[in-house]
């Protein structure tokens, strides 16, 4: 891995840059190893130029926004982790906001509602960062990033910048054009994105943003968790099924499913990944042997698995 021609040709200095860095500390279940090679965003550009040097010299690269909907594997990451801390915010316009991919889903939420801007209030209480959501198509509360996205910036495989409108990423049930395409050579990455929003009464935006963190802290676990482990078959929750073969509570070490909500895996301290991998399995052979179903993962798995 040459890290040294990454280094000059970004500029980054070596105090910038992290060695065997433990992953547990960039993600919201605090569990993962260590990653090789860790260095922060704090820019779309930046974002941008890191990409294009890792490229240039050939570093495996992960991009982590939030650290939420992932689990990452005991024996770390290979190559080269980039953090996305790139958080700007600009309100235009017509009801528009553009943000850098690095901000946080929560902080966007909040400003847009102090700002009589409606759309996105369900996501108040979700973790995450705008990156992540576009590329999962985040959602909560009947409503997801879809619904008011206008474009995306994205940098492509040839290292250039485009702007890529709804239908262009292709939405679907939290995914999109780029989470399907996660496996190409020279994966997509999201850079900024352009929100059309209406205008609303703040204090109603408020009202109805309590609303749904009240309902989230009633429903959701507290502490350390992954989010969402598995997706909703169509027609079902897959909460329910999980808790219909009697699984709430279930622990492997440290990892638990939730006894609040079944599709919740719950870090109790010292989880590691195999453990809540272990969890994962027993969950999809069970639901599929008393339902016939097949749950799929909403969270992804990064690293090396068995």
């Amino acid at each position: 891995m040459n890290l040294a021609g990454f280094q000059s040709a970004v500029g980054v200095v070596q105090a910038a840059i992290r060695l065997n860095e433990p992953m547990a500390r960039y993600t919201t279940a605090r569990i993962g190893g260590p990653a090789d090679v860790l260095v922060e965003a704090t820019s779309a550009q930046e974002l941008k130029d890191l990409v294009v040097a890792a490229r240039k010299w050939e570093l495996p690269i992960t991009l982590l926004g939030g650290g939420a909907n992932v689990l990452v594997s005991d024996a770390g990451l290979h190559g080269l982790v980039i953090v996305n801390k790139a958080k700007r915010i600009e309100f235009r316009e017509g009801a528009q906001v553009w943000c850098e991919a690095g901000t946080v889903l929560p902080t966007l939420a909040r400003e847009c509602g102090l700002r009589g801007l409606a759309g996105l209030e369900w996501a108040v209480g979700v973790p995450g960062t705008v990156g992540g959501a576009v590329v999962g198509n985040a959602g909560a509360h009947g409503r997801n990033i879809a619904a008011d996205l206008l474009s995306a910036t994205i940098l492509n495989a040839a290292d250039q910048i485009d702007e890529w409108s709804k239908s262009d990423l292709q939405f679907d049930y939290r995914s999109s054009r780029i989470k399907r395409d996660a496996s190409r050579t020279t994966p997509y990455v999201v850079l900024a994105a352009t929100f059309q929003l209406t205008a609303a009464d703040p204090r109603e935006l408020a009202k109805k943003a309590d609303e749904f963190n009240d309902y989230r802290r009633r429903t959701q676990p507290p502490g350390a968790s992954l989010g969402s482990m598995f997706k909703n078959p169509p027609g079902e929750a897959a909460g329910r099924l999980i808790d219909q073969c009697g699984l709430k509570g279930t622990r492997v070490g440290d990892a638990e499913i939730s006894t609040v909500h079944a599709n919740f895996f719950v870090n109790h301290g010292q989880a590691t990944a195999s453990e809540v991998k272990a969890l994962i399995d027993v969950t999809q052979q069970r639901v599929k042997e008393k339902f016939g179903i097949e749950l799929e993962l909403e969270i992804e798995l990064l690293g090396e698995w068995d």
